[in-house]
């Protein structure tokens, strides 16, 4: 059960706008928490809310590996991952509504930190299109819980 403070945390990181440009389609959330801090907080969020985990990649060790493959020596993170879950219910009510929504599943929750700022982690997923929001009280219910789960982990 959810205390009443960590539902007013959530609510109020749901209301706060990201940093993303308006129209990016990405919303991040940065962090003064630490890289493993801030993933914990959002395998912890992710799992609070009854939804799996399928995978957990490690794309700065991809990126680093292919970089040097192709020449670019320059590191993009210092870490990243990205955290592919599911819900079962909104995969469910989301492709019965639209069958093109299959794209959306499954969610995908990044977090950064960049060369030479590690004193930031950065949060991010992609937006749902507000067309979809308006149109789609289950489209709402998924961009809504992609909030939360995000500024539960960034506010860890």
């Amino acid at each position: 059960m959810q205390s009443p403070a960590r539902h007013l945390i959530l609510l109020i990181m749901a209301l706060i706008p990201s940093l993303a440009a308006a129209g990016s389609g990405y919303a991040v959330y940065p962090s003064q928490a630490g890289f493993d801090d801030v993933l914990d907080a959002l395998k912890l969020a992710i799992e609070e809310r009854g939804m799996f985990i399928n995978n957990v990649m490690h794309l700065s060790e991809m990126l680093e590996r292919t970089g040097k493959d192709l020449g670019q020596e320059q590191p993009i993170y210092q870490r990243a991952e990205s955290v592919e879950f599911c819900s079962a219910v909104l995969s469910r009510e989301m492709t019965s509504e639209d069958p093109a929504r299959l794209v959306n599943c499954p969610f995908i929750i990044g977090l950064y930190t960049l060369p030479g700022a590690s004193g930031t982690t950065y949060v991010v997923h992609r937006e749902i299109p507000q067309d979809q929001v308006a149109g789609s009280p289950v489209m709402a219910r998924v961009a809504t819980m992609l909030k939360e789960i995000a500024g539960a982990a960034a506010s860890w």
